[in-house]
């Protein structure tokens, strides 16, 4: 999905229709933590910040760019299903602590919410590495409340700080049910380029993999 905003960077209004391998963790499969319950009957927010972007997968009624603060967007997960497996894992985006980050908030209809969070548990916590939470999202319109999925520190799929090249090895070996690591940090950069979003660390990174493809296929 491409986005482009309308001019002025107001909100896009969208009247959208809806369209497992278990793995051993250092905690137990599902961590206990209480599921995220939206007020019943309101509609609710969702935080994207990598795929979600472009491919949300739920019905929603209109989006928002927005801020969120406290957590950034980095490469700090080990995929093992999505894209890459247990034996060649590749690296996909959670919400690590510190600075901030610019996504998408969702907004999901009260009528769909039940649905909704259901499929978002089903999507993302497939391997628990990920604390579902509600956050503060800053937009243009003023903050929403919006639940989003932050990566778990003491899960063994956290990779924390990796260097550089070893962030590339994993880009360019991984590749899962959902398609290539590639892929997935290509269209994450192309979408926020759309949304007028900057993420140099990101696109730093974009440039270290397509210099050492650039060698390999040489």
């Amino acid at each position: 999905m491409s986005l482009a905003l309308p001019a002025g960077g107001q909100p896009i209004k969208w009247a959208v229709t809806s369209t497992r391998p278990s793995a051993k963790t250092t905690r137990p499969r599902r961590r206990q933590t209480a599921r995220l319950q939206p007020a019943p009957g309101e509609d609710f927010w969702v935080f994207g910040y990598g795929s979600l972007m472009w491919h949300p997968g739920f019905p929603h009624l209109e989006v928002r760019p927005g801020r969120l603060h406290g957590y950034h967007r980095h490469f700090c997960v080990y995929s093992h299903v999505y894209r890459g497996t247990r034996r060649r894992p590749g690296l996909v985006l959670g919400l690590d602590q510190g600075g901030s980050c610019g996504g998408l908030a969702y907004r999901v209809p009260a009528a769909e919410a039940a649905e909704t969070m259901d499929y978002l548990y089903e999507r993302e916590m497939v391997t628990a590495v990920y604390l579902p939470k509600w956050v503060r999202i800053g937009t243009a319109e003023g903050p929403v409340r919006a639940a989003t999925f932050v990566v778990d520190t003491d899960h063994e799929q956290y990779a924390g700080q990796l260097p550089p090249e070893r962030i590339v090895d994993l880009i360019l070996q991984g590749k899962g049910r959902s398609g290539p690591c590639l892929d997935y940090l290509e269209n994450t950069v192309r979408h926020l380029h759309a949304l007028g979003l900057r993420d140099r660390p990101l696109e730093r990174l974009q440039r270290l993999v397509a210099a050492r493809s650039s060698v390999t296929d040489t």
